[in-house]
């Protein structure tokens, strides 16, 4: 069975609305924590449209007092200090030493992240350094991929730990077709590939972006999948189902 960990970025998005204190991305971890998650993941932007840098020492502090549960903080690193006081994705790694760091290559002005490294374009040597980097602050590094095999080979040359396969082409699939149409079981076909190359080649292989409850009854049966890394529809469906609730569902789902 995956480890569900929660993407809190859409509670500190909602909190900034108002540019006040709440909703409180602390309390949203202790309230899916005791529902059952084992993991927080944030994705701390250098905009800070949603995760501040205060967030990322916040549940580092919570964190202490629940040493079974796992630290995922994700962006791109080469994303350096900014004039607003991001203090740069390194910096934010070194200070609060995470359990895992997910390396995406998204722009500043990026939407969402919609696509994994292009590791065959380059000797990727700055990438290398930081993946070691991470490592030696006590890191495992995971690199945010297609569901490409060259690609997810070239991720193991590079020092990478684990690969977390992007899911939103399966995800839209899905949405537009359904479970059972051959081309969902072709884009499931497609990403449990990926996965067992991944451990084929000494990966680990964490997955997310629009994972959901429907769509995991599929993706989920696949058991070279060590995490799933879920935000924006778990944090939509908790509005309207609460958050307990909503987590418990996807443990259901994940252990089917």
């Amino acid at each position: 069975m995956a480890v569900l960990s929660v993407n809190l970025n859409k509670v500190a998005l909602l909190r900034n609305s108002r540019d006040g204190h709440g909703p409180s991305v602390v309390e949203a971890a202790k309230t899916v924590i005791a529902a059952g998650a084992k993991g927080i993941t944030i994705h701390p932007r250098p905009d800070q449209r949603h995760i501040r840098p205060a967030d990322v020492f916040d549940l580092k502090a919570l964190l202490k007092d629940y040493p079974q549960v796992e630290f995922n903080i994700e962006g791109n690193p080469f994303a350096g200090p900014r004039p607003n006081g991001y203090p740069g994705f390194s910096e934010l790694i070194e200070q609060t030493r995470p359990h895992q760091a997910t390396l995406v290559p998204d722009t500043d002005g990026q939407l969402t992240s919609d696509h994994g490294f292009d590791l065959l374009a380059g000797d990727n040597a700055d990438l290398k350094e930081l993946i070691a980097r991470y490592q030696a602050l006590g890191a495992r590094v995971s690199l945010f991929m297609d569901p490409v095999a060259d690609q997810i080979e070239a991720a193991r040359t590079i020092g990478a730990d684990r690969v977390e396969l992007y899911t939103g082409p399966f995800a839209d699939t899905v949405a537009a077709f359904g479970l059972k149409d051959p081309r969902s079981l072709k884009s499931y076909e497609t990403y449990l590939a990926a996965a067992r190359h991944a451990v084929q080649h000494g990966l680990g292989v964490n997955a997310g972006h629009d994972l959901d409850t429907h769509n995991l009854q599929l993706f989920g049966r696949i058991e070279e999948v060590a995490e799933v890394s879920i935000g924006h529809a778990l944090i939509s469906q908790a509005l309207y189902d609460g958050f307990t609730a909503t987590v418990r569902a996807y443990l259901d789902t994940l252990s089917i």
